[in-house]
C-alpha cells in the first residue's frame, strides 16, 4: 500500500523543536517528525515566536515535506521518521 497523508493536524514539540505530523498506509499510522531548522534555519532577531513560523513553515511547504516523506519512509520498521533540511533537498 502506499504512503499517504489524509490527515492534516501537525503540533510542534517544543522539547524536541520538531514538527510532528502522521502518515498512513492503509490503517497504519506513521509517525514522521521534521526538525525546526528545516523549516525555519536560524531564527536569530525573529520575533515570531518559534512554534507559530514552524507551523507556519510546515504549512507553506506541505506538499514537499510530504514527498520527502514518501522518500524516507520504508517498509522497515521504524518508531518514528525523522526528516531534516537535506530530506528537502
Amino acid at each position: 500500500m502506499k504512503l499517504s497523508f489524509p490527515n492534516q493536524s501537525r503540533s510542534y514539540d517544543d522539547v524536541r523543536r520538531q514538527v510532528r505530523f502522521l502518515g498512513h498506509v492503509g490503517m497504519e499510522s506513521i509517525p514522521f517528525r521534521i526538525d525546526a531548522d528545516a523549516l525555519i534555519g536560524s531564527i536569530a532577531g525573529e520575533t515570531t515566536p518559534v512554534e507559530t513560523a514552524c507551523l507556519r513553515a510546515f504549512d507553506a511547504r506541505r506538499s514537499t515535506i510530504e514527498r520527502a516523506a514518501g522518500r524516507v519512509y520504508s517498509d522497515a520498521r521504524k518508531s518514528v521518521y525523522i526528516l531534516t533540511s537535506k530530506d528537502l533537498q
